[in-house]
C-alpha cells in the first residue's frame, strides 16, 4: 500500500504506527493476496486471529468494571454481544474501514467492502496491528474509542441484554403454542479460527428465520431475530 494511502488509513483509525507494515497487513484481505499470487504479500488472517483474543480481553475488563454486581452469565452475554460480528461491523463502518481494505476483484464485484464478515475481521486485524505496534495500552485506547457506542449501550442497562432474541422467541412460542422453537445448523464455512455458521429456526415445523454468525450462538440469535420480525408482522 502506498505511503499516502497508509497515512489516510492511520488518520481514519486514529493511531500512528511505528511500523506501518503492520497496518498494511491488517488491511489486506486474503482475496487480494490470492489474486495477485505475490508470495511477499501477507493477508490479515493471522492478525485477525490475534485481534479476536485481544478484543475479548479488553471487552472482558470493561464489562467486569462496568457491571460489578452482574453474574458470570450476564457478563458472558454482554461480552458476546460486544464482540459479535454485527457489533464489530458497526464499529468498522464508523471508522470507514471498508474503503481502506485491499480486496480481490471478486470481492469488489460482490460488495465485499460492506460485508459484515470482512469488516468485522478487518477491525480485529487492525486492533491486533495496534497491539503489536504499541502494546496493550495502545490497543485498549483504540478499542475503547472504536467501541465507545457499543460499550455504552451494552453496559448502561441491567440484566439480560435487550437483544437476547432467543429468549424472547422462546417466551413467545411458549405463550402461543406451549412449545419451543427448534434450531438447525445448515452450513459451516471457513477455517476453524474464522468459521461462519448458518442456522435456521423452525416453529411448528415451519421455517421462520435464518441467521449467520461466527458462532452457532450468534447465528441462532440472528435467526431468532428474523423469526421475531416475521411473527410481529403477522400479528
Amino acid at each position: 500500500m502506498a505511503r499516502t494511502s497508509l497515512d489516510i488509513a492511520q488518520q481514519a483509525i486514529g493511531y500512528m504506527f511505528q511500523d506501518a507494515r503492520l497496518l498494511d497487513e491488517a488491511l489486506t484481505h486474503t482475496s487480494h493476496v490470492n489474486e495477485l499470487k505475490d508470495k511477499s504479500l501477507r493477508d490479515n488472517e493471522r492478525l485477525e486471529f490475534l485481534g479476536d483474543a485481544v478484543l475479548a480481553l479488553i471487552v472482558s475488563e470493561q464489562v467486569v468494571a462496568a457491571c460489578p454486581d452482574s453474574t458470570e452469565g450476564t457478563l458472558s452475554k454482554l461480552r458476546s454481544r460486544l464482540v459479535s460480528e454485527a457489533s464489530l461491523a458497526r464499529a468498522a463502518r464508523r471508522l470507514d474501514l471498508g474503503r481502506l481494505i485491499r480486496l480481490g476483484r471478486g470481492e469488489e464485484l460482490t460488495q465485499g467492502r460492506d460485508k459484515e464478515s470482512i469488516l468485522a475481521n478487518t477491525l480485529e486485524a487492525v486492533l491486533a496491528a495496534v497491539y503489536r505496534d504499541g502494546g496493550i495500552e495502545a490497543a485498549r485506547a483504540f478499542a475503547l474509542k472504536a467501541f465507545a457506542q457499543e460499550l455504552h449501550e451494552a453496559t448502561s442497562g441491567a440484566g439480560l441484554p435487550s437483544d437476547d432474541y432467543k429468549t424472547q422467541l422462546q417466551e413467545w412460542c411458549q405463550r402461543k403454542y406451549d412449545s419451543t422453537p427448534q434450531y438447525v445448523t445448515t452450513k459451516e464455512l471457513g477455517p476453524d479460527h474464522q468459521k461462519q455458521f448458518e442456522v435456521q429456526v423452525t416453529i411448528q415445523a415451519k421455517i421462520m428465520g435464518c441467521g449467520t454468525g461466527r458462532s452457532k450462538k450468534e447465528a441462532e440469535q440472528a435467526a431468532a431475530r428474523q423469526a421475531l420480525d416475521c411473527v410481529n408482522r403477522e400479528t
